[in-house]
């Protein structure tokens, strides 16, 4: 019984590691009635998740689109990030006023990606992109790492609102914390571990983690 009260607690302290993670779904076909490009698939997000890897000291971007990314187009991913100060805020004309950002993450179709003058390692496998932002390249302006905030938005180049496509989240910024329930997981599995623990006698104890 205790084997199978440290197992739980094991999975359970391991699933809420991987709680710190956010993503959001965003509907398929969706596009701005503003968006004045083609609707092709690879300008159409589905989900955009964010991760911050605390060990690493980096957050990791990623989203699927509608279909294949085409590396031959044009286009591009941008992501906006609010460090804290929030200061742009250019989309309220096309109604996404709550899409604040300080700073700009940009994937191309073609695979490269940049903030700033840093390049970035991206990968792009079909309709699915990651990114991987160290925290040196995304200093803060006010906001702790954990609590940064994103939105991602396609388009098809760099100008006019009107080649935006999508955004996702739809109005907001989401941040890369766990959920209310990813920290309950977490307690709960820190609480049953230790629980087994002490129960378990020493030599058993020992034995557990040889």
């Amino acid at each position: 019984m205790r084997r199978v009260l440290f197992a739980l607690a094991v999975v359970l302290s391991m699933s809420a590691g991987a709680a710190n993670a956010v993503t959001v779904s965003d509907p398929t076909g969706d596009f701005l009635a503003s968006f004045a490009g083609p609707n092709d698939d690879d300008l159409d997000v589905t989900s955009f998740g964010v991760s911050f890897d605390t060990v690493a000291s980096e957050f990791h971007l990623s989203a699927t689109l509608a279909g294949p990314i085409d590396p031959t187009s044009p286009g591009l991913y941008a992501i906006g990030v609010n460090t804290g100060a929030g200061a742009i805020r250019p989309f309220a004309g096309i109604g996404q006023p709550n899409v604040i950002f300080d700073q700009v993450v940009v994937l191309n179709q073609n695979g490269s990606a940049f903030v700033g003058p840093n390049s970035l390692t991206s990968s792009i496998s079909g309709s699915d992109f990651s990114i991987i932002v160290p925290l040196g390249f995304l200093p803060s302006t006010g906001f702790d790492a954990e609590h940064y905030r994103f939105n991602l938005w396609p388009r098809t180049g760099l100008g006019a609102n009107s080649q935006i496509s999508d955004f996702a989240p739809e109005n907001a910024m989401i941040a890369s914390i766990p959920e209310p329930s990813g920290w309950a997981m977490m307690l709960l599995g820190v609480l049953a571990l230790g629980g087994v623990l002490r129960r378990a006698p020493p030599s058993r104890t020992r034995a557990a983690f040889a």
